[in-house]
Protein backbone atom coordinates (compact mmCIF):
# COMPACT_ATOMS: atom_id res chain seq x y z
CA UNK A 1 0.00 0.00 0.00
CA UNK A 2 1.14 3.56 -0.77
CA UNK A 3 1.04 5.24 2.64
CA UNK A 4 1.36 8.69 1.10
CA UNK A 5 -1.93 8.71 -0.79
CA UNK A 6 -5.41 8.74 0.76
CA UNK A 7 -7.03 5.30 0.71
CA UNK A 8 -10.67 4.54 0.10
CA UNK A 9 -12.48 2.52 2.73
CA UNK A 10 -13.06 -0.17 0.13
CA UNK A 11 -10.19 -2.59 0.40
CA UNK A 12 -8.22 -0.48 2.88
CA UNK A 13 -5.71 -2.61 4.75
CA UNK A 14 -3.61 -0.79 7.32
CA UNK A 15 -2.79 -3.62 9.71
CA UNK A 16 0.37 -1.98 11.02
CA UNK A 17 -1.40 1.43 11.25
CA UNK A 18 1.39 3.22 9.43
CA UNK A 19 -1.08 5.17 7.27
CA UNK A 20 -3.12 5.95 10.39
CA UNK A 21 0.01 7.22 12.18
CA UNK A 22 0.53 9.84 9.48
CA UNK A 23 -3.03 10.73 8.47
CA UNK A 24 -5.24 9.76 11.39
CA UNK A 25 -8.90 8.89 10.86
CA UNK A 26 -11.23 10.46 8.28
CA UNK A 27 -13.11 13.35 9.93
CA UNK A 28 -16.69 12.76 10.96
CA UNK A 29 -19.25 14.30 8.61
CA UNK A 30 -21.30 17.36 9.55
CA UNK A 31 -23.71 16.28 12.29
CA UNK A 32 -27.47 16.67 12.28
CA UNK A 33 -27.24 17.48 15.99
CA UNK A 34 -24.33 18.07 18.32
CA UNK A 35 -23.94 19.35 21.83
CA UNK A 36 -23.51 18.53 25.51
CA UNK A 37 -25.69 16.97 28.16
CA UNK A 38 -25.09 17.46 31.88
CA UNK A 39 -25.23 14.21 33.82
CA UNK A 40 -23.88 12.99 37.14
CA UNK A 41 -21.38 15.81 37.56
CA UNK A 42 -20.05 15.73 33.98
CA UNK A 43 -20.69 17.46 30.63
CA UNK A 44 -20.96 14.76 27.98
CA UNK A 45 -20.41 15.62 24.31
CA UNK A 46 -22.39 13.85 21.61
CA UNK A 47 -23.30 14.13 17.95
CA UNK A 48 -25.79 12.39 15.67
CA UNK A 49 -25.63 11.78 11.93
CA UNK A 50 -28.08 10.59 9.33
CA UNK A 51 -31.69 9.48 9.64
CA UNK A 52 -33.13 6.12 10.51
CA UNK A 53 -33.05 3.62 13.37
CA UNK A 54 -30.53 4.82 15.98
CA UNK A 55 -27.20 3.11 16.54
CA UNK A 56 -25.00 4.35 19.40
CA UNK A 57 -21.23 3.98 18.95
CA UNK A 58 -19.12 3.90 22.12
CA UNK A 59 -15.36 4.29 21.70
CA UNK A 60 -12.53 2.58 23.55
CA UNK A 61 -10.60 3.85 26.55
CA UNK A 62 -8.33 6.89 26.00
CA UNK A 63 -10.04 7.66 22.70
CA UNK A 64 -12.91 9.81 21.46
CA UNK A 65 -15.78 9.75 19.00
CA UNK A 66 -13.50 10.62 16.10
CA UNK A 67 -12.20 7.05 16.23
CA UNK A 68 -15.41 6.06 14.40
CA UNK A 69 -14.51 8.01 11.24
CA UNK A 70 -14.82 4.94 9.03
CA UNK A 71 -17.99 3.60 10.67
CA UNK A 72 -20.31 6.62 10.81
CA UNK A 73 -20.54 7.03 7.00
CA UNK A 74 -21.17 3.30 6.59
CA UNK A 75 -24.07 3.48 9.03
CA UNK A 76 -25.69 6.58 7.56
CA UNK A 77 -25.35 5.22 4.02
CA UNK A 78 -27.10 2.04 5.20
CA UNK A 79 -30.04 4.07 6.52
CA UNK A 80 -29.23 4.37 10.22
CA UNK A 81 -28.84 7.31 12.58
CA UNK A 82 -25.33 7.11 14.05
CA UNK A 83 -24.91 8.60 17.52
CA UNK A 84 -21.39 9.08 18.88
CA UNK A 85 -20.50 9.99 22.46
CA UNK A 86 -17.25 11.11 24.05
CA UNK A 87 -17.05 9.07 27.25
CA UNK A 88 -16.68 11.05 30.45
CA UNK A 89 -13.24 12.54 30.95
CA UNK A 90 -12.29 11.72 27.35
CA UNK A 91 -12.52 13.67 24.12
CA UNK A 92 -14.54 16.84 24.75
CA UNK A 93 -16.36 15.46 27.80
CA UNK A 94 -15.59 16.40 31.38
CA UNK A 95 -15.63 14.35 34.57
CA UNK A 96 -16.03 14.95 38.29
CA UNK A 97 -13.81 13.68 41.09
CA UNK A 98 -15.44 10.28 41.41
CA UNK A 99 -13.62 7.17 40.20
CA UNK A 100 -14.54 5.98 36.73
CA UNK A 101 -17.14 3.26 36.47
CA UNK A 102 -18.95 1.58 33.63
CA UNK A 103 -22.20 2.19 35.53
CA UNK A 104 -21.57 5.96 35.46
CA UNK A 105 -20.75 5.88 31.75
CA UNK A 106 -23.86 3.81 31.06
CA UNK A 107 -25.82 6.55 32.86
CA UNK A 108 -24.14 9.15 30.63
CA UNK A 109 -25.17 7.17 27.57
CA UNK A 110 -28.80 7.01 28.67
CA UNK A 111 -28.72 10.76 29.33
CA UNK A 112 -27.58 11.40 25.74
CA UNK A 113 -30.30 9.08 24.44
CA UNK A 114 -32.85 11.01 26.48
CA UNK A 115 -31.57 14.32 25.12
CA UNK A 116 -31.97 13.02 21.56
CA UNK A 117 -35.36 11.41 22.18
CA UNK A 118 -34.00 7.90 21.62
CA UNK A 119 -36.02 5.39 23.60
CA UNK A 120 -34.08 2.37 22.35
CA UNK A 121 -30.95 1.86 20.26
CA UNK A 122 -28.53 -0.77 19.07
CA UNK A 123 -24.99 -0.39 20.42
CA UNK A 124 -21.60 -0.77 18.76
CA UNK A 125 -19.03 -0.92 21.55
CA UNK A 126 -15.27 -1.00 21.12
CA UNK A 127 -13.20 -2.11 24.14
CA UNK A 128 -14.37 0.05 27.09
CA UNK A 129 -17.34 1.03 24.97
CA UNK A 130 -18.37 -2.61 24.75
CA UNK A 131 -18.51 -2.88 28.53
CA UNK A 132 -20.48 0.36 28.78
CA UNK A 133 -23.03 -1.03 26.31
CA UNK A 134 -23.24 -4.38 28.10
CA UNK A 135 -23.70 -2.78 31.52
CA UNK A 136 -26.40 -0.48 30.14
CA UNK A 137 -28.15 -3.39 28.43
CA UNK A 138 -28.12 -5.56 31.57
CA UNK A 139 -29.45 -2.75 33.77
CA UNK A 140 -31.98 -1.29 31.32
CA UNK A 141 -32.75 -3.84 28.61
CA UNK A 142 -35.72 -1.78 27.46
CA UNK A 143 -33.21 0.81 26.13
CA UNK A 144 -31.14 -1.70 24.13
CA UNK A 145 -31.87 -3.46 20.84
CA UNK A 146 -28.57 -5.38 21.06
CA UNK A 147 -24.83 -5.09 21.62
CA UNK A 148 -22.00 -5.55 19.13
CA UNK A 149 -19.42 -6.30 21.84
CA UNK A 150 -16.03 -5.79 20.22
CA UNK A 151 -12.72 -6.49 21.94
CA UNK A 152 -13.28 -6.31 25.67
CA UNK A 153 -13.29 -8.45 28.79
CA UNK A 154 -15.86 -8.71 31.57
CA UNK A 155 -13.51 -9.89 34.34
CA UNK A 156 -9.73 -9.69 34.88
CA UNK A 157 -9.13 -13.25 33.69
CA UNK A 158 -9.91 -12.25 30.10
CA UNK A 159 -6.83 -10.12 29.46
CA UNK A 160 -3.45 -11.03 28.04
CA UNK A 161 -0.15 -9.87 29.58
CA UNK A 162 0.76 -6.52 28.08
CA UNK A 163 3.35 -6.66 25.29
CA UNK A 164 4.52 -3.37 23.75
CA UNK A 165 4.34 -3.04 19.98
CA UNK A 166 4.68 -0.44 17.25
CA UNK A 167 0.94 -0.66 16.57
CA UNK A 168 0.10 0.12 20.20
CA UNK A 169 2.60 2.98 20.21
CA UNK A 170 0.96 4.49 17.13
CA UNK A 171 -2.50 4.33 18.69
CA UNK A 172 -1.27 5.67 22.01
CA UNK A 173 0.48 8.63 20.39
CA UNK A 174 -2.70 9.46 18.49
CA UNK A 175 -4.74 9.34 21.70
CA UNK A 176 -2.30 11.67 23.48
CA UNK A 177 -2.45 14.23 20.68
CA UNK A 178 -6.22 14.06 20.31
CA UNK A 179 -6.75 14.47 24.05
CA UNK A 180 -4.58 17.60 24.10
CA UNK A 181 -6.52 19.04 21.15
CA UNK A 182 -10.05 18.26 22.37
CA UNK A 183 -10.14 18.03 26.14
CA UNK A 184 -11.13 20.97 28.37
CA UNK A 185 -8.34 19.71 30.68
CA UNK A 186 -5.58 19.08 28.10
CA UNK A 187 -2.82 18.45 30.67
CA UNK A 188 -4.65 15.64 32.46
CA UNK A 189 -4.10 12.76 30.02
CA UNK A 190 -1.90 10.70 32.35
CA UNK A 191 -4.31 11.07 35.27
CA UNK A 192 -7.19 10.03 33.02
CA UNK A 193 -5.17 7.06 31.73
CA UNK A 194 -4.29 5.85 35.22
CA UNK A 195 -7.83 6.26 36.54
CA UNK A 196 -9.27 4.37 33.59
CA UNK A 197 -6.72 1.63 34.18
CA UNK A 198 -7.91 1.24 37.78
CA UNK A 199 -11.48 0.78 36.53
CA UNK A 200 -10.47 -1.66 33.81
CA UNK A 201 -8.58 -3.83 36.30
CA UNK A 202 -11.68 -4.58 38.36
CA UNK A 203 -14.85 -3.82 36.40
CA UNK A 204 -17.44 -4.81 35.46
CA UNK A 205 -16.48 -8.19 37.00
CA UNK A 206 -19.36 -10.06 35.40
CA UNK A 207 -19.51 -13.81 35.99
CA UNK A 208 -21.89 -16.39 34.52
CA UNK A 209 -24.79 -15.16 36.66
CA UNK A 210 -24.49 -11.54 35.49
CA UNK A 211 -23.94 -12.57 31.88
CA UNK A 212 -26.98 -14.81 32.14
CA UNK A 213 -29.05 -11.75 33.08
CA UNK A 214 -28.28 -10.01 29.77
CA UNK A 215 -31.51 -10.29 27.82
CA UNK A 216 -30.66 -8.55 24.54
CA UNK A 217 -28.95 -9.91 21.41
CA UNK A 218 -25.16 -9.87 21.71
CA UNK A 219 -22.35 -10.67 19.31
CA UNK A 220 -19.01 -11.13 21.07
CA UNK A 221 -16.54 -10.05 18.39
CA UNK A 222 -12.75 -10.25 18.49
CA UNK A 223 -9.88 -9.65 16.10
CA UNK A 224 -7.79 -12.73 15.39
CA UNK A 225 -4.65 -10.99 16.67
CA UNK A 226 -6.12 -8.92 19.51
CA UNK A 227 -3.29 -7.62 21.69
CA UNK A 228 -5.28 -7.45 24.94
CA UNK A 229 -8.16 -9.95 25.04
CA UNK A 230 -7.99 -13.74 25.13
CA UNK A 231 -10.03 -15.49 22.44
CA UNK A 232 -11.27 -18.02 24.99
CA UNK A 233 -12.69 -15.17 27.04
CA UNK A 234 -14.62 -13.73 24.09
CA UNK A 235 -16.02 -17.21 23.47
CA UNK A 236 -16.89 -17.52 27.17
CA UNK A 237 -18.91 -14.30 26.99
CA UNK A 238 -20.89 -15.62 24.04
CA UNK A 239 -21.42 -18.96 25.77
CA UNK A 240 -22.97 -17.45 28.89
CA UNK A 241 -25.27 -14.86 27.28
CA UNK A 242 -28.44 -16.48 26.00
CA UNK A 243 -28.52 -16.56 22.22
CA UNK A 244 -25.19 -14.74 21.84
CA UNK A 245 -22.80 -15.42 18.98
CA UNK A 246 -19.00 -15.38 18.85
CA UNK A 247 -17.43 -13.83 15.75
CA UNK A 248 -13.71 -13.86 14.94
CA UNK A 249 -12.45 -11.19 12.53
CA UNK A 250 -9.52 -12.67 10.57
CA UNK A 251 -6.19 -10.93 10.19
CA UNK A 252 -6.89 -7.93 12.45
CA UNK A 253 -6.30 -6.97 16.05
CA UNK A 254 -7.80 -4.76 18.76
CA UNK A 255 -7.87 -1.93 16.22
CA UNK A 256 -9.90 -3.59 13.46
CA UNK A 257 -12.19 -0.57 12.84
CA UNK A 258 -9.08 1.31 11.65
CA UNK A 259 -7.09 -1.55 10.17
CA UNK A 260 -9.71 -3.04 7.84
CA UNK A 261 -12.83 -0.91 8.05
CA UNK A 262 -14.58 -2.71 5.21
CA UNK A 263 -14.37 -6.02 7.12
CA UNK A 264 -15.44 -4.42 10.39
CA UNK A 265 -18.28 -2.46 8.81
CA UNK A 266 -19.62 -5.47 6.93
CA UNK A 267 -19.77 -7.47 10.17
CA UNK A 268 -21.30 -4.55 12.07
CA UNK A 269 -24.04 -4.10 9.46
CA UNK A 270 -24.75 -7.83 9.42
CA UNK A 271 -25.23 -7.70 13.19
CA UNK A 272 -27.65 -4.81 12.87
CA UNK A 273 -29.62 -6.54 10.14
CA UNK A 274 -29.92 -9.81 12.06
CA UNK A 275 -30.45 -8.82 15.68
CA UNK A 276 -33.07 -7.09 17.71
CA UNK A 277 -36.43 -5.56 16.85
CA UNK A 278 -36.73 -2.58 14.60
CA UNK A 279 -36.26 0.60 16.61
CA UNK A 280 -37.91 3.87 15.74
CA UNK A 281 -35.82 6.56 14.05
CA UNK A 282 -35.30 9.94 15.67
CA UNK A 283 -38.06 12.13 14.31
CA UNK A 284 -36.83 15.30 12.55
CA UNK A 285 -39.55 17.17 14.46
CA UNK A 286 -37.79 16.24 17.72
CA UNK A 287 -34.63 18.09 16.65
CA UNK A 288 -36.65 21.12 15.65
CA UNK A 289 -38.77 21.08 18.81
CA UNK A 290 -35.71 20.92 21.06
CA UNK A 291 -33.73 23.55 19.22
CA UNK A 292 -30.89 21.37 17.93
CA UNK A 293 -28.81 22.99 15.24
CA UNK A 294 -26.21 21.81 12.82
CA UNK A 295 -22.71 22.42 14.14
CA UNK A 296 -19.27 22.14 12.63
CA UNK A 297 -17.43 19.07 13.84
CA UNK A 298 -14.25 20.12 15.58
Amino acid sequence: MDHGSPPSTTGLSDDDLTYFAVHGVPPLPAPVASGYVDNEGARIWYASFGAGPPVVLLHGGLGNSGNWGYQVPALTEAGYTAVVIDSRGQGRSTRDDRPYSYELMASDTRAVMDALGVAKAAFIGWSDGADIALVLSRRTPDRSAGVFFFACNVDPSGTKPFEPSDVIDRIYGHHVNEYAALSPTPDDFEAMRDDLGAMQATQPDYGPNELGEVAVPVWSVLGEHDEFIEREHAEYIAHHIRGARFVLLPGVSHFAPLQRPELFNRTMLEFLSRTGPEVQPIEPAFHKRHGFRRMRHR
